[in-house]
């Protein structure tokens, strides 16, 4: 599965972030996961294992508990992709703000007529 496969979906964006702050272990994430998402923490295990299957995220067994971490450059793709378009959004927004600056002037000046 590709890297914007996986953040196609919410639940494995979140668990992306909270392991992209610091390892943590699996019952932690299903704790944060399960809490704002409502699901079971079977489903939370599944998008770890699809995350870890893609290996966007590593584990190392400590004890009984699982530790999850993102691994390193493990989005570079989705990076960049990001950096070549970012790019242009600068300009972009000009445009935007030129066009929509248009439309107050046009919207203020019928206000004025009636």
């Amino acid at each position: 599965m590709n890297s914007f496969a996986l953040l196609a979906d919410p639940v494995r964006r979140r668990i992306i972030e909270v392991v992209s702050e610091e390892p943590r272990a699996a019952g932690e994430i299903g704790h944060v996961v399960t809490g704002e998402f409502g699901i079971s923490q079977p489903a939370v295990s599944n998008h770890l294992r699809v995350l870890r299957d893609a290996r966007v995220v590593q584990v190392e067994p400590q004890g009984s508990r699982r530790i999850y971490a993102l691994t390193p450059g493990a989005l570079d793709d989705v990076a960049a992709w990001v950096e070549r378009y970012s790019r242009l959004w600068p300009q972009r927004l000009d445009a935007l703000d030129t066009e929509l600056a248009r439309g107050r002037r046009a919207a203020a000046s019928q206000e004025e007529a009636s």
